[in-house]
């Protein structure tokens, strides 16, 4: 991992992540609850005893938690301790989301992006506009905007006399959810969420543009460059650093306000250092796709003389010239779930809305995973959702709904992608192992486990499946809202004794 690279929600080493990603732990405990008698009605009561052992942790004690394990086969309960108490789950939200895309878009679904001419072509010009339309992708890159241009440019254009109209009606225009603090707007795991967007990396960190900043003369400013280039065709950059001594420590900082499309760099670069970057979010990424894509036609050879405008519908006399495509849904559950990127999760649930004949808004998207939860038979007392992410402190779920929807989940055509795209105890590679590649290494849950992680400041989940010695599988769900030390510890434990368990 690069050190200039920070990590989403749940990602090892992200930067100032849980002392910002949410301001506070007042409610932490959302639901009081009693802990429920584990050992009375298990089939397995000396593994119930087990885990009431080690869920007597002073961490667990002192925090607000619950944890259920069922038998991942026949659904039967062998552990519930608080199981039906709503708690913030963090980015195990993920996971039912996740779930939900698969059943409602299927998993061999693709995102698209397109570009329209309105008005003949007369010796290569379009006389009239170019249309850029998103359909939501959080995968596009840079290149891939120069797969559009070059497609324009072998359709024969070389003009257009008109502007470039930006069209991105298919999902609401509330960029920025109610749910999340503003006060980490630009942090690159809290990104807006358009029809049109742009990831500057392999991670996939759509809406965010990467600031390097590199040493330049002695006492003068850091050089300060974007990724893409074609981002500085946009965004705004006050550059207020400086560059200091070869003994100097960094204190180089990029921000930028919410609602604002100008980012200010700050602080200083020691002399000797090599180019460093940082992500951060930009401010309607529609616009900076237009940016990236109107520099992309200029190098295709298709100059376009009108300006950028952002429009409300595509008119319906119109030429498709250009088609982009991302990957199968199924593949891209992978750097989703593993290293649980936020903005996958928000941009799925708006497609979900949009592709059922619903407006492409979160409050739509959120109702369709609702009710496919209750198809499944998934308790849904308790079960809030406000995101797709888990970012937002006014999601609640049960541990209880949280297992029932794994357990239910492995009869679906789709499990096996689902399972896959899990995070992996103690797998170093990081598309494998994502948030969980270094938990339990050397123990029987390293390779075997599969889970998805949560953490929030004052909250961390953890639930998934785990073979036992015997070969049965067992689902896991764990969530604790805490004030003290985290039991973040204790969920390892519970995971390792299942594995390890007859």
């Amino acid at each position: 991992m690069r050190t200039s690279r920070p990590s989403p929600p749940t990602r090892a080493g992200a930067r100032r992540l849980l002392a910002v990603l949410v301001a506070g732990a007042a409610a932490v405990a959302l639901a009081a609850g009693t802990a429920t008698p584990a050992a009375a009605a298990s089939p397995d009561p000396a593994l119930a005893r087990k885990l009431t052992a080690v869920m007597s942790d002073s961490r667990v004690r002192q925090a607000s938690s619950a944890t259920v394990v069922l038998d991942a086969t026949s659904g039967a309960t062998l552990y519930d301790r608080s199981g039906g108490r709503a708690l913030i789950p963090a980015s195990n939200t993920k996971s039912l989301t996740a779930a939900a895309a698969l059943h409602t878009l299927g998993p061999s679904y693709r995102f698209t992006t397109e570009v329209f001419r309105r008005g003949p072509v007369v010796k290569g010009t379009v006389r009239g506009r170019l249309y850029l339309k998103g359909y939501g992708d959080p995968t596009t890159r840079e290149q891939d905007y120069r797969s559009l241009a070059r497609q324009v440019r072998k359709a024969g254009i070389t003009r257009v006399a008109g502007p470039l109209a930006v069209d991105v009606t298919f999902f609401d225009a509330q960029r920025y959810n109610p749910g999340w603090s503003t006060g980490y707007a630009d942090d690159y795991y809290a990104a807006e969420i358009s029809a049109l967007t742009v990831a500057p990396n392999a991670d996939l960190d759509a809406g965010t543009v990467l600031v390097n900043y590199a040493p330049g003369q002695r006492g003068g400013k850091a050089r300060i460059t974007t990724t893409p280039a074609s981002a500085a065709r946009y965004v705004k950059i006050v550059n207020k650093t400086t560059t200091g001594s070869s003994s100097s420590s960094s204190t180089f900082s990029a921000r930028r306000s919410h609602g604002s499309g100008t980012i200010t760099v700050s602080g200083r670069v020691p002399l000797g250092r090599g180019r460093a970057s940082t992500l951060i979010t930009v401010h309607r990424p529609e616009l900076y796709a237009a940016a990236v894509f109107r520099a992309e036609l200029a190098r295709a050879g298709v100059a376009v003389e009108g300006e950028t405008l952002v429009v409300t519908a595509l008119t319906s006399q119109r030429t498709r010239l250009a088609r982009d495509t991302s990957m199968k849904l199924s593949d891209l559950l992978v750097p989703f779930l593993k290293l649980s990127n936020n903005m996958h999760a928000e941009a799925l649930t708006k497609a979900m809305a949009a592709r059922s004949g619903r407006p492409g808004s979160w409050p739509a998207g959120l109702k369709i995973t609702r009710a496919y939860l209750r198809s499944l038979g998934v308790p849904m007392r308790g079960v809030a959702l406000t995101d797709g992410s888990g970012l937002t402190r006014r999601n609640t779920v049960t541990a209880r709904a949280l297992a029932t929807t794994l357990v239910k989940v492995r009869r679906e055509p789709w499990f096996a992608a689902f399972d896959r795209a899990l995070p992996v105890a103690g797998d170093r590679r990081r598309m494998v192992g994502g948030t969980l590649r270094a938990r339990m290494n050397g123990t029987r849950a390293a390779g075997n486990a599969h889970a998805k992680t949560g953490t929030l400041t004052g909250v961390t989940a953890l639930s998934g499946y785990v073979r036992g010695r015997d070969g049965r599988r067992y689902v896991f769900a764990m969530i604790s809202n805490h004030r003290g030390a985290s039991p973040r510890p204790v969920e390892n434990t519970l995971v390792v004794t299942l594995a390890g368990w007859r």
